[in-house]
């Protein structure tokens, strides 16, 4: 393998490190991902800035967003927000122009989601064993993940970039049962296992009354 295709590997498995756990974590859409610059990124802050969005159906070219609600800053502040803030300062170092894009193809110009799929994604997800998905499901996935962790809906609605509640509702969807089975745990406890043995040391408090009963009137 020659030089020049050693670097254009280590440019896409560097550049795919760091897009996949800051698409987890932020829920921006691809194309407000896509169309991320060096100054969007305040490290400081933990928070990225959205101000552009990248239209895939004309080679991604950079634009304005979706709607108002999509300018927005979000703040990236859990574990995840972190990890992909820690990714993110290291592709960053040494970059010197602010306006440059982060996620980029090798001639400088805004990556297209297909090309991301089929170089990358789809390659992970069967080696995760996970059914074929989009680049949406991320933004689906941290938006849920915000609702179990109890976030409130004005603020996951802001992080997201809704226009409103109803759209921010529509993306809980079906929760998987081990979801609502942990839920139940975290907030109850194993207070079926606990009735189970009180209901138990009941019946075992009247059976011996009752043998306590028959003894006394024998």
């Amino acid at each position: 393998m020659d030089l020049e295709k050693t670097r254009s590997r280590s440019f896409l498995d560097n550049d795919y490190s760091t897009l996949f756990p800051l698409a987890a974590a932020s829920g921006l859409r691809s194309s407000e991902q896509l169309a991320l610059r060096v100054n969007n990124i305040d490290l400081s802050a933990n928070t990225v800035r959205v101000e552009e969005s990248s239209d895939q159906r004309d080679q991604g070219k950079i634009g304005p967003c979706k709607n108002a609600s999509a300018y927005r800053t979000v703040l990236l502040c859990d574990p995840e927000g972190q990890k992909a803030m820690y990714s993110l300062r290291r592709i960053l170092e040494g970059v010197s122009d602010p306006r440059s894009l982060i996620f980029h193809s090798k001639s400088a110009g805004p990556l297209l989601a297909t090309n991301i799929l089929n170089q990358g994604f789809y390659a992970a997800l069967d080696a995760l064993g996970l059914e074929k998905a989009g680049l949406h499901a991320f933004r689906r996935g941290c938006n849920r993940r915000w609702e179990l962790a109890g976030v409130n809906p004005v603020v996951i609605r802001q992080q997201m970039g809704h226009a409103s509640a109803a759209m921010t509702a529509l993306y809980t969807g079906e929760l998987p049962l081990e979801d609502v089975r942990t839920e139940f745990r975290l907030k109850f406890g194993p207070t079926i296992h606990a009735l189970e043995m009180l209901g138990t040391g009941q019946q075992h408090e009247s059976q011996l009354q009752n043998k306590s009963f028959a003894t006394f009137y024998s």
